[in-house]
């Protein structure tokens, strides 16, 4: 809270949440524990294969610039299919993600926002926030909703379902594979993504370089040399909170960025227009470019 009786749009304290400390506490614990006893080769391909699919296509294309963003186009089928996938990651159901992601986004570009969205805090506390809690607004908060999302039956069933999606994939796998399979197919997956999902958050939010200013916001965004290609092009995040309506994150010419890559070939397989890139178009309007010579703060 704010000192005196003034209380700033932004306040508001973090509570625990039971039900999502004990979804994301199981599948970690699940990880951790079997993890090096269920390992075989094949285990460890699923898990890669499933980690890279789910969070590019699925997670970084279909919900961070799909639903979210709008910075592209698809026909519905191709639409809930890269949803789906991106449900998978195990975070959140669509509908809550793109509320999630708008609450968090307006709450930066404030003159001045909690900790809770700031990622000013130590990592195992920030990590504990995000994973294990929820923020309770001082005042009523509303964030932005998208219609479309927020009427469409199918994506509607996935916010009912999100977490029981997980279950016909951890039954196949476990036929198919047994329990290593199940382990890695699954536990191992989920909580690499979705810890490695808030770590990205973290270190884009604190370290890197950057070449633009958004001006008045409380919070800036870093592109991440050590997980800018890691993370599908998710940690140019400098880049993202620039252009934000951009389906490209990767700038620079070693931005590696390996959802651009998969919509580049969504468009070239005719499936993906009206793709916006970097520019007046998709800048936000209060992001100004930093001279050269103080661009380059930190590599990380």
């Amino acid at each position: 809270m704010s000192g005196g009786n003034t209380v700033r749009p932004g306040d508001g304290r973090v509570r625990w949440n039971a039900g999502k400390s004990l979804w994301f506490g199981l599948v970690s614990l699940v990880a951790v524990v079997e993890a090096v006893p269920t390992f075989t080769p094949s285990a460890f391909v699923l898990f890669a294969v499933s980690t890279a699919l789910t969070l590019c296509a699925g997670h970084s294309v279909g919900i961070h610039r799909g639903l979210i963003h709008r910075s592209y186009r698809v026909p519905v089928w191709l639409e809930y299919a890269l949803t789906y996938l991106g449900v998978l990651v195990g975070l959140d159901g669509p509908r809550a993600l793109v509320r999630m992601h708008n609450t968090r986004d307006f709450q930066q570009n404030e003159p001045w926002c909690h900790d809770y969205f700031a990622h000013r805090q130590p990592a195992w506390r920030d990590y504990f926030w995000n994973l294990h809690c929820h923020f309770e607004f001082a005042r009523p908060f509303e964030p932005r909703l998208d219609a479309r999302v927020e009427a469409d039956a199918f994506h509607g069933f996935l916010q009912r379902t999100w977490m029981l999606q997980q279950l016909p994939w951890a039954v196949l796998f476990l036929a198919v594979g047994g329990l290593p399979w199940l382990v890695w197919g699954v536990f191992v997956r989920m909580a690499v993504s979705t810890t490695g999902h808030w770590f990205v958050g973290y270190v884009a939010h604190r370290h890197g370089y950057r070449g633009w200013h958004n001006e008045g916001a409380a919070v800036q965004g870093f592109n991440s040399l050590l997980l800018g290609a890691l993370s599908m092009g998710e940690g140019w995040h400098n880049n993202h909170h620039t252009f934000p309506r951009s389906a490209r994150l990767g700038i620079r010419w070693w931005e590696l960025d390996l959802g651009w890559g998969f919509l580049a070939l969504l468009r070239t397989l005719g499936l993906a227009t009206d793709i916006l890139e970097p520019g007046e178009h998709s800048r936000a309007h209060h992001a100004r470019p930093l001279p050269a010579d103080v661009q380059l703060t930190s590599t990380l």
